[in-house]
């Protein structure tokens, strides 16, 4: 980014794409890039796919900078592209899933006991966490796991700031009941 683009608001870039700066777009792919790869990633769970949504929601994007009303902020409008994109591959394709290789336990390590432990309760938050409705998994893998403020995920999604500590609180809620009977006993 030159210093000259470092300072200029999406709807400076965006005027400059429209009279044909290319330039510009690539400022404003590298200003958005690595948090709609977070998205994406969190949407779809898989690095490649997240990379090809990435660049698909960006190409979308520029093929519809003509619709873009530029009073308003960029992020939202360009997020909310990515989103459906992915919640739409999401729905119509078989995502490939890999499981993933257990390390060999090193001597000094935890034990295989507690490993054990560790693993059963991590595939029973994955599996709890995957009984939400999408756009809820969503929320709480970016504001849990990549510790996003609800102000930014309300950003990249294209939703109220209230909507989204809503699904947040629904979403907490209904783990809490799914996860109860994993909680240690009082006294243990």
């Amino acid at each position: 980014m030159t210093p000259a683009d470092a300072g200029e608001s999406d709807a400076v870039l965006v005027a400059r794409i429209r009279a044909g700066d290319t330039g510009a777009y690539d400022t404003l792919v590298r200003r958005h890039l690595r948090g709609a790869y977070t998205v994406a990633r969190r949407l779809l769970g898989n690095k490649e796919d997240a990379e090809d949504l990435v660049q698909d929601a960006f190409i979308q994007a520029l093929d519809r900078l003509d619709r873009f009303d530029a009073s308003r902020p960029f992020a939202p409008w360009f997020y909310r592209i990515l989103t459906n994109r992915g919640l739409n591959a999401k729905k119509s394709i078989r995502l490939r899933t890999t499981a993933g290789l257990h390390e060999e336990m090193v001597g000094g390590g935890e034990s295989p006991q507690r490993a054990a432990e560790r693993g059963e309760l991590r595939d029973a938050l994955r599996e709890a966490v995957s009984t939400l409705p999408e756009r809820q998994q969503t929320i709480v893998q970016l504001a849990e796991i990549d510790g996003w403020t609800s102000a930014e995920i309300a950003g990249a999604l294209g939703m109220a700031d209230g909507t989204v500590r809503w699904h947040l609180h629904e979403a907490r809620k209904a783990l809490r009941t799914v996860l109860a009977p994993l909680r240690p006993e009082e006294g243990r």
